[in-house]
């Protein structure tokens, strides 16, 4: 066992009021350089040019993923619960607090565009020569290895495991009463400390009292909303779009042999396929936005756009579409070229559902890359999965509503909007 610190410290926070640290190893790893670099990647991208509150970083989110972690394990402690394994506790908490500590910049936008992987990231952190990997080798020396083996959620022990990721963890339950607060929406609120209550650890898992399960209902239609109102917001999809459309003309222009007037070594090496973990740890939004700032002046005419738009927030426009849709698309990429502009870059059909955020999905296998459903623990230890029991979750799993949308420069067409077919104009609303 390791020696509590001798005065906890305690951070304020807007959604948890306070994060409490006990353990040195924690106050430690807060305080690694890896772990402070969160404080310069926002939680959600680029949601920030939708909803201006949202400016929270993913330092904040880590910390309120370690703290009801904490509470669901001291939870577990007062009761008592034999199947709750006690000396997995620090593991818990290292990994809560680490799980996110490989993000990029914009987080997911930035994962599509290259194919980089956050959790590979993180694991690579915690496992590389990093001060995050000293800090956990001072637990034991194979610590780190354990630390990353829940993260990559292989860990021997799934109940620790679920705590950081399964359909009711940690993560989920704090991102979703953060982005709603920092969006000044209440679609993400339901009463955590009751969830907080009625959770058990039984027969190596996290299960769900049933007298909480409406409390899980909350939870669970929150999650839904936020994904519809929030996470699928049409405008953040318009500002993805332009973001992956910088990195895209960016890696044309490089592989191409243009010559850049700035450019930064991470960002070269992001551009090139050789992201060193140095390199890596040095990515951040500050970076990237420095370099869209000089961008904007190169000489590439599209890449300066694409770069001014995104600073400036002149985003792409956007008008639905349906599934009898795709000659049209076809034509309008015509007509695009007939009017100067590239239909590889000025236009783009969109659908929420390539985003990494889920739904709730009943049917999941805990051994399968979906996340394990939700567990009842009713009468006579007997287990039920929640949407066998709520017409509500019943309603809501596994629902898919993507809309399909095509999004384009307003400002480029309008100009030539006399000589768009009528069925464009109207389409387009121009």
């Amino acid at each position: 066992m390791h020696d509590a610190l001798q005065e906890e410290k305690v951070f304020k926070d807007p959604v948890h009021h306070s994060v409490y640290v006990q353990d040195p190893t924690i106050w430690k790893l807060v305080n690694t350089p890896e772990f402070q670099r969160l404080r310069r990647i926002r939680q959600l991208g680029t949601s920030y040019l939708t909803f201006h509150g949202a400016e929270h970083s993913r330092f904040s989110h880590s910390l309120g993923v370690y703290e009801i972690t904490r509470k669901i394990i001291s939870q577990f402690e007062r009761n008592r619960y034999a199947d709750w394994p006690q000396e997995e506790k620090l593991l818990s908490l290292c990994a809560s607090l680490l799980h996110d500590v490989g993000h990029g910049p914009f987080s997911h936008s930035l994962e599509q565009i290259f194919g980089t992987d956050h959790e590979l990231w993180t694991a690579e952190i915690i496992l590389g020569d990093t001060e995050v990997n000293r800090v956990l080798r001072e637990v034991e020396p194979g610590f780190p290895d354990k630390v990353a083996a829940v993260i990559r959620k292989k860990y021997e022990k799934p109940i620790v495991v679920s705590l950081v990721s399964s359909q009711l963890d940690a993560d989920r339950m704090d991102y979703l009463l953060r982005d709603a607060y920092f969006t000044g929406v209440n679609y993400g609120t339901f009463d955590l400390d009751r969830i907080l209550r009625v959770l058990r650890p039984y027969q190596g898992n996290i299960v769900v009292k049933e007298s909480g399960m409406h409390a899980v209902e909350d939870y669970l239609m929150s999650r839904y909303q936020m994904y519809w109102q929030i996470y699928f917001h049409p405008v953040t999809r318009s500002s993805e779009i332009v973001l992956r459309q910088i990195f895209r003309r960016a890696g044309e222009l490089f592989r191409s042999g243009f010559r850049f007037r700035f450019m930064l070594p991470p960002i070269q090496a992001l551009l090139e396929g050789k992201l060193t973990l140095s390199h890596y740890l040095k990515l951040d939004e500050a970076l990237a936005q420095t370099a869209f700032g000089q961008w904007a002046d190169e000489d590439d005419e599209l890449l300066s756009d694409l770069c001014r738009r995104f600073l400036n927030r002149q985003l792409y426009k956007y008008a639905p579409l349906g599934p009898e849709d795709g000659d049209w698309l076809e034509e309008v990429g015509r007509e695009w070229l007939r009017i100067g502009l590239n239909p590889e870059y000025h236009m783009e059909v969109d659908t929420p559902m390539d985003s990494p955020y889920d739904m709730y999905k009943p049917g999941a296998l805990p051994n399968g890359k979906e996340k394990p459903p939700i567990l009842l623990l009713g009468e006579q230890d007997r287990l039920t999965e929640i949407s066998m029991k709520s017409d509500i979750i019943q309603s809501i799993a596994g629902l898919h509503r993507g809309k399909y949308n095509v999004y384009y420069p307003e400002d480029l067409v309008l100009p030539h909007a006399h000589r768009l077919s009528s069925e464009t104009r109207n389409k387009l609303s121009i």
